[in-house]
């Protein structure tokens, strides 16, 4: 299983203010709680302390800072560290003092990256001891090193620092580098860079942790790298400055670690994927077009920064079972809302410019129709029209139950819609009939005439009504393929089209929550339709007339569809990842019921492009999407077989 995972670590070690055999002594200390990390972020200037003011214009403590950085570099190759170590220190070179992050990797210091943005306002007077990295002279130091040999250092800000294999590319911000408009991370990721380590000393405000959040997981966002950030913690405070330890692990825009006013050398760790930001770079082909920056020198690590265990670093991966759907109430909240009113204005828009003021819609009392219907009322109210203009319609034969039907009555009734009851069965024996179909042998054949049936009435209904047809299908069921070509596959304008199943669930319920404050009523109904089994009911009821047809019992749980086609659209995961990050989701599950779930995924998704590449028109609401004319173009007669070998 290839994959490109790295755990990285972050602390703000106990500071002794301008004593760096001190400061060193804590470092190694935690260390030895991180020794499975790949990287390891200090704090800026940690090796001697941040706030030691005209004290850096002392000889005696910039040499004591670079022989306890080397005392560093070996003391964690002797403790078997076998990752980097970034942590800021003061150095000097032709006469002028630079704030660098030192890398240390395999013994001894293999990069300095001096600070490009200095801060000389308010509280900072950073020009008062250091030079710029445009001050320097050379690309590389000549410096000393242990038993007093010289080492020759790469030195500059046009570094990246890049492991054995390439697939971890190392940018830097020193602090004030990520506040400024145009971060030299920016130009470090356009160069390559898909983690970015910034060591910092950022004191604390009211209000400031917010927006130094905002900095990073925007910056993360932007440059679809994974971002972390490690303050000066809280023994750095001195005289007017107090610092809070701020430490931050980002990945693409989501934080995967975070911690304020931690202990002193407390460790934050977590594991960033970059094979993911490498997918979001490739799907975001924008990215790389813009250009600008330094010219980029590499220095090539001789080791890996890759987890070695993968699978051990997966299970330490914040995982969802349900990717598409919020996990707070808050979040949901606010997810539901703005796909309520994204569908409901879709639909709105396409009635008010194609000229119509009726709707005609086929209501099964299941959830997809359900929400689509919901989706229409609340369309009507934003043109100002009554729901009576809804023409909700029950087609039942074979398979439908008492429990689907009433519900479907109920809810279109409540609503304000106008309720039409058309059964199909005559329609759909008359059919079979004609085409020598034995009544009794339950075939595709016998599942899509009718789903074809009612299709037909529907568009001829709105004909004759001069109204639109609103189709049903969700998400799940067109990447499944689980609907019937010109039969519910068709309509006018399909406002579930990027919504997945288990979103719809959540939907629905959202929906019941806020009408039924109106109307109790409505609430009863909703929750009922959320508490019935998934079922297209093609197939005849069983003896006491309830439910004999059950879709997950023939596909599997829509959450394990959900969850493959989240991670194959989102992140770029082959089946195999996927499905190690399914065991971890359902524990619970036997692996052989995930397997055979996910082998139905690929083989079905392949199968069934076809019907998506002629897909009515409808309103994407989420960064999923699987319509041909926008977010998913894929050949119909695609070959599964790399898929399925996991």
């Amino acid at each position: 299983m290839k994959q490109q995972l790295v755990r990285v670590a972050l602390a703000a070690p106990r500071v002794h203010i301008a004593a760096p055999e001190k400061n060193v002594d804590e470092m190694l200390r935690l260390l030895r709680g991180c020794l499975d990390a790949q990287v390891l972020l200090l704090p800026e200037l940690a090796v001697t302390g941040y706030t030691c003011g005209d004290l850096f214009h002392q000889t005696a403590l910039i040499d004591a800072a670079w022989r306890e950085t080397l005392r560093l570099a070996q003391g964690a190759a002797e403790l078997g560290f076998a990752g980097l170590v970034a942590v800021g220190v003061p150095v000097r070179a032709h006469g002028r003092l630079f704030n660098c992050a030192a890398y240390l990797y395999g013994g001894e210091p293999v990069a300095l990256v001096p600070k490009t943005c200095l801060p000389n306002y308010a509280e900072f007077y950073e020009k008062r001891w250091f030079a710029p990295a445009g001050a320097r002279r050379a690309d590389t130091l000549l410096l000393p090193g242990p038993q007093g040999k010289l080492l020759e250092v790469p030195f500059g800000e046009d570094l990246l620092l890049a492991d054995r294999e390439g697939a971890v590319v190392i940018g830097t911000d020193v602090c004030e580098d990520l506040w400024v408009p145009v971060p030299p991370s920016s130009y470090a990721c356009l160069a390559g860079a898909n983690l970015v380590l910034n060591p910092s000393a950022s004191n604390e405000t009211v209000t400031k942790e917010e927006y130094r959040r905002q900095l990073v997981t925007a910056q993360a966002a932007r440059c679809c790298c994974a971002y972390a950030y490690a303050s000066a913690g809280r023994t750095e405070s001195t005289t007017d400055l107090v610092f809070s330890g701020h430490g931050m692990i980002c990945e693409n825009g989501t934080m995967l670690a975070e911690t304020l006013w931690p202990e002193p050398g407390q460790v934050l760790q977590a594991v960033v994927d970059l094979e993911k930001t490498g997918a979001e770079r490739v799907l975001h082909n924008s990215f790389l077009e813009q250009t600008g920056g330094p010219a980029w020198r590499t220095v090539r690590l001789a080791g890996s920064l890759v987890c070695p265990a993968p699978q051990a670093a997966l299970a330490q991966r914040p995982l969802e079972r349900l990717p598409f759907v919020p996990a707070t109430e808050e979040g949901l909240r606010t997810r539901c809302a703005a796909i309520a009113r994204i569908q409901a204005t879709g639909l709105a828009q396409r009635m008010e410019k194609a000229g119509f003021r009726r709707l005609v819609i086929g209501v099964s009392g299941g959830l997809d129709s359900t929400l689509a219907l919901l989706a229409a009322r609340d369309a009507m109210e934003q043109l100002g029209l009554p729901a009576a203009g809804i023409l909700g319609v029950s087609m039942p034969c074979v398979g439908t139950t008492k429990r689907t039907r009433g519900n479907a009555q109920a809810l279109a009734e409540l609503l304000g819609a106008e309720y039409r009851e058309i059964d199909i069965r005559a329609a759909v024996e008359q059919h079979l009939r004609d085409l020598g179909h034995a009544p009794e042998v339950y075939d595709v054949t016998f599942e899509n005439a009718q789903a074809r049936e009612r299709t037909q009435l529907l568009m001829d209904l709105a004909n004759q009504e001069n109204a639109l047809v609103v189709g049903t299908g969700d998400l799940s069921e067109l990447a499944l393929g689980w609907c019937t070509y010109n039969g519910d596959h068709m309509s006018m304008y399909g406002v579930n089209a990027s919504v997945p199943k288990t979103l719809v669930k959540a939907l629905v319920g959202w929906h019941a929550k806020r009408l039924g404050e109106q109307n109790p009523r409505i609430q009863a109904v909703l929750l009922d339709i959320l508490d019935t089994p998934i079922s297209p009911e093609l197939l005849p009821v069983g003896a006491d007339g309830e439910l004999v047809q059950r879709t997950e019992e023939t596909l599997g749980k829509y959450d394990l569809h959900d969850f493959a086609l989240y991670h194959m659209l989102r992140g770029g995961y082959g089946p195999e990842r996927i499905f190690e990050m399914a065991r971890l989701a359902w524990p619970e599950l036997e692996p052989d019921y995930i397997r055979t779930t996910l082998t139905t995924f690929y083989r079905r998704f392949f199968s069934q492009q076809f019907k998506r590449s002629c897909l009515p028109d409808g309103p994407k609401v989420g960064s999923v999407s699987l319509s041909p004319r926008g977010d998913w173009r894929m050949p119909s007669d695609a070959d599964p077989a790399e898929f399925l070998k996991f």
